[in-house]
């Protein structure tokens, strides 16, 4: 996955702010998600427009109709402003886990895990995190979320660590 460009001050505090609403959804995919916004706003201006969520649709193999995408936009924006911002972002997700999503187009923004994009260790991680969803416990998944942080702190103070020493044997 190309990485994002700079995410803007008032982009960061909407993620902050969802991370607080929205409970349901676990650490580890909050950050997915705020990579996948980020990703896909190229403008950088907090806010998906048509365009932008052209070229999504058009990177996670479902490519929509104008009007298709008019209508994803409208399922979805809260305050009709035509632009979808990161807080309706992740409607798109909270609605697909209680079912209520309508437009086939948000379903599938849903369900896609692009393997040329995340490499065989993300989309390991997505069946992982499907697995781990029967359970639907977020604090599990917080809990995952974190451990798999230390594990990958613990194995970069390692390796800085073996480096060190193959240093000190030039010396």
């Amino acid at each position: 996955m190309a990485a994002p460009a700079p995410v803007p001050a008032a982009t960061k505090r909407q993620f902050q702010a969802a991370r607080t609403e929205f409970k349901e959804l676990s650490i580890g995919e909050l950050k997915e998600f705020e990579l996948m916004f980020a990703l896909y706003d190229t403008s950088q201006d907090g806010f998906l427009d048509l365009m932008e969520l052209k070229y999504l649709m058009e990177k996670i193999g479902h490519p929509q109709t104008h009007l298709g995408l008019k209508a994803m936009i409208r399922e979805i924006d809260e305050d009709n402003d035509g632009l979808v911002a990161y807080r309706e972002f992740l409607l798109i997700f909270r609605f697909a886990k209680t079912g209520r999503l309508v437009h086939d187009g948000l379903k599938a923004i849903a369900g896609s895990v692009n393997v040329a994009e995340v490499g065989v260790g993300g989309a390991r991680g997505f069946f992982e995190a499907k697995a781990s969803a029967l359970n639907d416990s977020p604090a599990e998944k917080d809990r995952a979320y974190r451990e798999e942080k230390k594990r990958e702190a613990d194995a970069k103070r390692a390796a800085k660590s073996a480096f060190k020493d193959r240093i000190a044997g030039f010396q």
